[in-house]
């Protein structure tokens, strides 16, 4: 179903996916005000940490909800969306490790969970009109339940401003523990810590330091590197520097190991699905370390071709990631070449963290494909260097026979610059002609 408005539809009970925030804050008495409905608050927890947490239930039922639904979804957000991220190597343009897109179709998951145990006839999310998050929420509602609207409250609502969502919580004596002087728009989970508004909104402004969170700045880490052993079965990493470990202590000692060595800042000015560009500041220290890891053990077990595949593949599988389908028939046939690539990613790979830097300096697998007796360049009884010119006329057989016909235009104008002359000045001179036959 479509879109709702304040007047087109009357739910009786509508599940919000709730963070406890300013907006979300404002949302809850507004859906019991505009619709006379009940309302569940649906808090998705992936990993954003207790403070973000603490005290939340009793904050949703102050500000009128009927119920509220705290769903832990750490593990699952690393077993089923950061791995399967990590394992295609998906960036989206160049940098962005998407963070804050590939949390959305989990919670969104959750919600229609909740909405659907719960009894409600509608979702409603706090997503503004102008970004991205509002079209991978609506997208996950699309795929997973069709059959319920969505309030989008930023698209009908009268409150436009920090200040307006303010003062409608103060006029109904309601806490609130925003205030008008906020900073920047931040988004945490497990992954990531994303930054955007205030000075960052001119990017000819550098980001100040008091943008960073869970990060020290290059100039400030250590001057002794940091190396990490990661261990790996599949592409899933399942120990560190030695130690079994589940996905949520796996990656939270990444994040302190990649934070105090200053890893995984990025500054990007991206460009938003709905047409507008956008800059964003994110911390990845963790995700940042563990995506190098997986890079340099599929350098020692896939094949040129495979690789290359992957490569290509990673783009599109990024734009799914990104533009919120991933409850899609695509992303699940794109994922099936993935998960075939990962089987025979085996081994340990050992990171190195260094003032902002990760780099993989040691790779080791069960599958390796690097074979020094191949590779060397001593002597060795594998390989006939003569095979090489075979290889070589046949490889650029192509070029040859497109120069020997008089289609490329360098060589074409190559031989005229250098075309030999005689006696007369004109190329006609048989000595030269001997010369060069």
């Amino acid at each position: 179903m479509s879109n709702t408005t304040k007047s087109a539809f009357r739910p009786k009970k509508v599940c919000v996916a709730y963070s406890g925030g300013l907006d979300t804050s404002c949302i809850i008495p507004w859906l019991v005000e505009t619709y006379g409905c009940q309302v569940v608050a649906c808090v998705a927890d992936v990993g954003q940490g207790a403070r973000e947490l603490e005290g939340i239930e009793e904050k949703a039922k102050r500000t009128g909800a009927v119920e509220c639904v705290i769903v832990d979804l750490k593990k699952q957000f690393m077993e089923e969306f950061v791995f399967p991220m990590c394992i295609s190597g998906s960036v989206y343009e160049g940098r962005y490790l998407m963070g804050t897109s590939i949390a959305r179709p989990i919670i969104a998951r959750a919600q229609v969970e909740v909405a659907l145990a719960t009894g409600c006839d509608a979702f409603c999310h706090g997503c503004t009109g102008k970004g991205n998050d509002q079209v991978r929420f609506e997208a996950t509602y699309a795929s997973l339940a069709p059959q319920l609207p969505v309030i989008a409250p930023w698209r009908i609502w009268d409150l436009k401003s920090r200040e307006a969502m303010l003062a409608y919580l103060k006029e109904r004596n309601i806490p609130c523990a925003a205030s008008a002087e906020k900073i920047y728009s931040r988004d945490a989970n497990m992954w990531h810590i994303s930054h955007e508004g205030g000075e960052l909104e001119d990017p000819w402004n550098a980001p100040p330091e008091d943008v960073w969170m869970i990060s020290v700045s290059p100039k400030d880490a250590p001057d002794q590197y940091e190396d990490v052993m990661l261990s790996f079965s599949k592409g899933r990493p399942t120990a560190l520097n030695g130690k079994p470990m589940d996905p949520v202590a796996l990656l939270t000692e990444l994040n302190k190991i990649g934070g105090r060595n200053g890893v995984g800042r990025v500054d990007i000015c991206e460009n938003r699905l709905v047409g507008m560009k956008s800059r964003g500041v994110y911390e990845t220290p963790g995700g940042t370390i563990l995506m190098e890891a997986v890079r340099g053990l599929e350098q020692l077990v896939l094949d040129r071709e495979t690789l290359h595949f992957r490569e290509k593949l990673a783009l599109d599988f990024a734009k799914i990631i990104y533009n919120g389908t991933w409850f899609s028939p695509t992303r699940e046939a794109m994922w099936a070449s993935f998960e075939a690539i990962a089987q025979v990613l085996d081994g340990d790979v050992v990171v190195r963290c260094y003032k902002g830097r990760a780099e993989a300096v040691k790779r080791r697998s069960p599958n390796s494909l690097f074979h020094h007796g191949f590779a060397t360049f001593g002597e060795d009884e594998v390989y006939d260097h003569k095979h090489s010119e075979g290889f070589i006329r046949l490889f650029s057989l192509p070029l040859r026979i497109r120069a020997l016909l008089g289609l490329n235009p360098d060589a074409t104008k190559i031989a005229a610059a250098n075309k030999p002359t005689g006696s007369c000045g004109t190329g006609c001179g048989s000595s030269t002609t001997k010369q060069h036959a």
